[in-house]
């Protein structure tokens, strides 16, 4: 194949997510660890624009710290156009512009969003029509998150996450985002994790060879009821990332004492997440956090996964 259907610019749009549970198995021989994920995709996107071109660049803009963002081939976005390009045998390339809203280094699968949101806009810039079994194929080739990232709403991942069911959830929970100027390195948390479970007795800290999530999570969010799940919330990378960063621990308190229902990192941090029990409180938990020099932002989820903007 050497050309698409004509497109001039493709313009595609993927999520943000938040773990609402996550549950780490023991480790395995290959360095990873099985996993079971509630995941919710919430109102926080990436925006990628695909334009023609002879070879593969990336541009990167938005409204998050973008210095750790990096622009050459090791960006996980030319890593997904290449993927693609090899897949279906295209022999053009693309220039990539991703515009940011999810936290960098966050924890809530920015990185994984730019993936898919890119497979997406090539595939349709290529006219290559890959049918989405293989897609979601190719997006678990390059992270865990990436195939959630295209699929979206909520779903339960195992194996290393990108195993996916989808998960019922009525109506719509509000999330209130604390972000952090920093990042935290997912494989560095996954090590304190392991470290943790090494200095302490296995009989205290039992660890599950395939995890599972909770029934309760699912049937809070069946209930689509926030108080429900905010007694579920559960994630056993955050004692790791509180021993890493302990000025989380004290984000979470000042949430919890403002009316969040409850608080948990994201994924492997730095981002925290308030669930709230509607929108008034959202935002009362809003205005409280910014007025403490806080970086905020509220999404709501579910939403849809990657989709084709123009």
């Amino acid at each position: 194949m050497t050309s698409g259907p004509g497109s001039s610019m493709v313009h595609t749009r993927a999520p943000g997510k938040i773990n609402v549970f996550l549950k780490v198995g023991s480790l395995l021989d290959d360095g990873y660890h099985d996993v079971a994920i509630a995941y919710q995709a919430v109102s926080l996107y990436e925006d990628v624009r695909a334009y023609p071109a002879d070879d593969f660049s990336v541009s990167v803009t938005g409204t998050v710290e973008l210095s750790r963002v990096p622009t050459d081939g090791s960006n996980i976005a030319i890593k997904a156009a290449r993927l693609l390009a090899r897949r279906t045998a295209f022999r053009g390339g693309v220039r990539l512009e991703i515009d940011k809203h999810v936290p960098v280094a966050g924890g809530m699968g920015g990185g994984s969003a730019d993936a898919a949101a890119t497979l997406l806009a090539c595939d349709t810039l290529w006219g290559t029509g890959l049918p989405r079994e293989e897609m979601l194929e190719l997006a678990s080739e390059l992270g865990a998150d990436v195939p959630f990232s295209l699929t979206g709403g909520t779903a339960i991942g195992t194996g290393r996450g990108d195993q996916l069911s989808p998960a019922l959830a009525k109506g719509t929970f509000q999330w209130v985002l604390v972000l952090a100027d920093f990042g935290l390195s997912t494989p560095e948390v996954y090590r304190e994790l392991d470290r943790h479970r090494d200095r302490h007795s296995q009989d205290i800290f039992p660890v599950s060879i395939a995890p599972s999530v909770d029934a309760n999570v699912l049937q809070a969010l069946r209930a689509g009821d926030p108080h429900m799940l905010a007694e579920s919330l559960h994630n056993d990378l955050q004692a790791p990332a509180l021993h890493l960063e302990p000025s989380l621990a004290s984000v979470i308190e000042l949430g919890e004492q403002n009316g969040a229902l409850a608080g948990i990192v994201s994924g492997s941090g730095p981002t925290v997440a308030f669930l709230t029990a509607d929108l008034d409180s959202a935002l009362e938990l809003q205005i409280a956090l910014g007025a403490a020099r806080h970086t905020v932002v509220r999404a709501t989820g579910p939403v849809h996964g990657a989709r084709v903007i123009t």
